[in-house]
């Protein structure tokens, strides 16, 4: 279960180890949650929190892709550092035949029989696999299975 504190015990520990990357980096995600605590005006539950993780690991994938375009290796090398700690703290992803399998058991549950029931499906799937999915790619096999 991740939460703010286990975030800030292991930030205490990279400061202790002299960590220089996984340090900077958990500062950035609590910063991250600290900034939508005082937005949303209470503290974060374990989906918030993973949420915004998921959202500074895409960013970081971003800031490669664009690194990359610039042939900036500084970049790159920092980025994909940041993203292998942030990864640490996400659930594995789904394997394909694992979403499959939920997207049909999704469509069972709804009795969904073609694309316009795409959203009732999707609702029901998205808390299933929030954070072991992107949503990307489950709106397009949602699709797909019911093509």
């Amino acid at each position: 279960m991740i939460n703010r504190d286990l975030l800030q015990n292991d930030l205490k520990e990279a400061i202790r180890n002299g960590d220089t990357i996984r340090k900077n980096t958990l500062r950035m995600a609590l910063a991250a949650i600290k900034l939508a605590e005082v937005e949303k005006r209470g503290s974060l539950n374990e989906p918030d929190i993973l949420a915004i993780l998921q959202k500074e690991t895409k960013g970081r994938k971003e800031t490669i892709e664009d690194a990359k375009k610039a042939n900036r290796d500084d970049l790159i090398k920092s980025a994909v550092a940041e993203l292998a700690v942030l990864q640490t703290y996400l659930p594995q992803p789904l394997l394909p035949e694992e979403l499959d399998e939920l997207i049909q058991i999704s469509i069972e549950e709804t009795g969904a029989t073609n694309p316009g029931d795409m959203g009732k499906v999707m609702k029901a799937l998205m808390p299933k696999v929030q954070g072991r999915a992107d949503g990307k790619v489950v709106s397009r096999r949602v699709r797909e299975l019911l093509a």
